[in-house]
């Protein structure tokens, strides 16, 4: 084998340790699938003198990123966050080098231009350990469904959400419960905000929503809604109703009220019937179900976070980009040949369901119907809790709306004598 392809690592935590560790073990697999030889010439570090794991080689840690990159032919990121990470990826590529890297953020705010300096410079830009760890996705939508047409893409692409919601479902916890117990785990960060805001989610969604719809999507362009502010009576309720609470990345084609064909992105708390196959996805797993004209429907399912599970995203890419390295070829580029124009949630339809407390009086149930029929609002479902000390809980789901008429109700709803508050609003899938 007489190519070597020299590999620098930028980044050595979590996931780079594992990525080290993997491409030490099965060496001669990897090798053997790339068509090359796997040198790692340099591992970039914040402190080179931290401890490690055992199997990372302290003779190749430096402080210098820039020389990682400068020596390399292939470049794994694994540094997150947008700098330095962006300006490192952006002179590796400038300099025709591959790069294998992880970072959502970065690609969700500035994957255009980078995927842009990729084609300019014909050098490869993958990313498959960016969307849900070990899960295939970015391979199924960009090679494997190339062919077809998706018209929508719906899943729970974040493990510590997922997970915090569970825990609340199965142990009947608190939101502050289950958060603290996913951050003993692992599962958050100290500064949950990222997962817990749908923000890590919304950027996945980005992502997503370009390989379907072959269209550029900013993070700017997901509506995004968090689950900091749900209770466990939200769980509770949901239960009742037959419904599962999830946090969904979504992504869909649509029509706007002119006919054109747009799409939309929403990251929420919704709530969806036990029949759907992403109710029955517990602890920090990822699932994501892909409806195409030709193959119908796929459900990706697996292992959506966690140092070793990333890894194989990470090493796929890598024999993938070392492959073409040494023996021509690249991988396929960004698509966005569609540009399809983006429609905001508020202008799409859905239906919801909505929990009042109100005064248990005569004419308040009246006025509340009132409000749904004045913004053209249908009602499929309404139940009155007992009373007690003269209130009373009130919910009620609705038909499909104009989303911006859900809001607009709601809204509205505040402002009546009778209605003591909104206990929540939550759409049903």
């Amino acid at each position: 084998m007489s190519n070597t392809i020299k590999i620098g690592v930028l980044g050595c935590g979590t996931v780079g340790s594992q990525v080290v560790r993997l491409l030490g073990e099965r060496k001669d697999d990897l090798q053997a699938r790339a068509g090359a030889k796997l040198e790692i010439t340099g591992i970039s570090v914040g402190r080179v003198d931290a401890p490690r794991d055992p199997w990372v080689p302290r003779e190749k840690l430096t402080s210098d990123s820039e020389k990682v990159v400068y020596e390399a032919d292939l470049v794994i990121e694994l540094i997150g966050g947008i700098e330095p990470a962006r300006t490192l990826i952006t002179r590796a590529l400038s300099a025709g080098k591959s790069v294998v890297t992880g970072n959502k953020a970065l690609l969700a705010a500035h994957g255009t231009a980078l995927f842009d300096l990729a084609r300019e410079k014909g050098a490869d830009l993958y990313y498959e350990a960016a969307v849900a760890g070990a899960v295939p996705v970015v391979y199924g939508l960009r090679e494997s469904l190339a062919g077809d047409r998706v018209e929508s893409v719906m899943g729970i692409v974040n493990g510590t959400t997922n997970y915090i919601l569970d825990q609340m479902s199965t142990q009947n916890w608190s939101y502050e419960q289950a958060l603290s117990s996913a951050q003993q785990l692992g599962y958050a960060e100290a500064d949950p905000t990222a997962d817990v805001e749908g923000l890590d989610a919304a950027a996945k969604c980005a992502l997503l929503a370009q390989l379907a719809f072959h269209t550029r999507v900013s993070l700017a362009d997901v509506s995004v809604k968090g689950i900091s502010h749900l209770t466990i009576d939200d769980i509770t309720d949901a239960a009742s109703q037959g419904y599962a609470l999830k946090l969904l990345a979504i992504a869909q084609r649509v029509t706007d009220e002119d006919g054109q064909e747009a799409i939309t992105c929403r990251v929420e708390p919704t709530l969806i019937d036990r029949s759907n196959p992403l109710s029955n996805v517990d602890g920090a797993f990822n699932a994501i179900v892909i409806d195409a004209e030709a193959a119908g429907r796929l459900m990706f399912y697996g292992q959506g976070a966690g140092g070793v599970q990333t890894a194989s995203a990470v090493l796929g890419d890598v024999v993938a980009a070392a492959f073409h390295l040494a023996h021509g070829g690249a991988a396929p580029q960004e698509s966005a040949y569609a540009s399809l124009p983006y429609l905001p949630t508020a202008e799409t339809y859905g239906a919801a369901r909505i929990r009042l407390q109100i005064r248990d009086e005569l004419g308040v149930l009246e006025q509340v119907a009132g409000v749904f029929a004045k913004n053209g609002v249908s009602l499929r479902q309404v139940s009155q809790s007992q009373s007690k000390d003269g209130k009373a809980d009130l919910a009620l789901s609705t038909q499909k709306a104009l989303r911006s008429k859900l809001e607009q109700t709601v809204s509205e709803l505040t402002g009546l004598p009778g209605v003591l508050g909104i206990r929540q609003m939550l759409q049903i899938h």
